[in-house]
């Protein structure tokens, strides 16, 4: 897939997450957002033997949303491949439904596993991997971390473990948006240098832009030649990615839009999409 169609379908994710937090009334669209392009590439480009008609595909590659919060950009990106209906992204959060505020693996078609608590996520990435290497099967699994959230120490001992026993099937990608719920992450708890902190526990490390699909690409490419230690890649990003009011405020980590806010979002998603058709 090329990157104009990405960015077609990153913006396609975008819109989703402003449609779901906004019907529901609560949620996290900053992180959401800042991640979307991130979600697309895995769900559209990078793992393997994704089929919605067999989600449980025993060969598939394996997705953990450690941040579990940011699952309003998780569904968006499964309701377009596929997974479920993209109009039941309004049911987020709303009693009964099965798509709940963080994903929910017994409930949600495409859902890998269950998370929300932070810093736990990483950890079953890990046994996934290694049950991969028990089962002598070459998925890859891929977990996604906030950079607020890997000032959680859970983290730190999965990525102990995972470089110890060299598990090198498993990509965590960090979404660097310098923002968490208080505040910067540098005035919060600063976890910098987050790329010499994963090279101490014996990871790989790559730096990449999470807006731009070629250094995406040029990163997960690299992941993959990688033998014997696994990857983290380190996404710098912008919170609230896409909607200018939204972009790099800490405040939209778990606010939903109003209605006037929802309408300024979509005409700027709508606008944004209207000028990737037409090039």
């Amino acid at each position: 897939m090329n990157n104009l169609e990405l960015q077609k379908i990153a913006n396609e994710v975008r819109k989703g997450i402003i449609i779901s937090t906004h019907a529901a009334k609560a949620g996290h669209p900053g992180g959401s957002m800042s991640a979307a392009d991130i979600f697309t590439y895995l769900y559209f480009e990078e793992m393997q033997n994704i089929d919605p008609a067999n989600p449980k595909n025993p060969d598939r590659d394996r997705f953990v949303l450690s941040k579990g919060h940011t699952a309003p950009g998780l569904y968006a990106a499964l309701a377009l491949k596929g997974f479920f209906p993209f109009e039941d992204l309004v049911k987020l959060r709303k009693l009964h439904s099965y798509l709940q505020g963080h994903p929910d693996m017994k409930a949600t078609p495409g859902v890998d596993m269950s998370t929300g608590s932070l810093g736990q996520g990483i950890s079953a990435a890990v046994g996934m991997a290694l049950a991969a290497r028990i089962d002598q099967k070459d998925y890859r699994v891929y977990t996604l971390l906030g950079d607020g959230e890997i000032e959680e120490g859970q983290v730190w001992e999965a990525a102990m473990y995972a470089g110890h026993k060299k598990v090198d099937n498993l990509v965590a990608i960090i979404d660097n948006n310098g923002l968490q719920i208080d505040g910067k992450i540098e005035d919060v708890c600063s976890p910098y240098p987050i790329d010499k902190k994963f090279e101490a526990f014996n990871w790989h490390v790559i730096n990449a832009d999470a807006h731009d699909f070629d250094s995406l690409r040029a990163a997960f490419a690299e992941a993959k030649t990688v033998k014997g230690m696994p990857t983290a890649i380190i996404c710098k990003s912008v919170k609230g990615k896409g909607v200018s009011f939204m972009e790099n405020q800490a405040s939209w980590h778990g606010v939903a839009p109003n209605d006037e806010q929802y309408e300024k979002a979509m005409a700027e998603l709508e606008k944004a999409g209207e000028e990737l058709c037409q090039k």
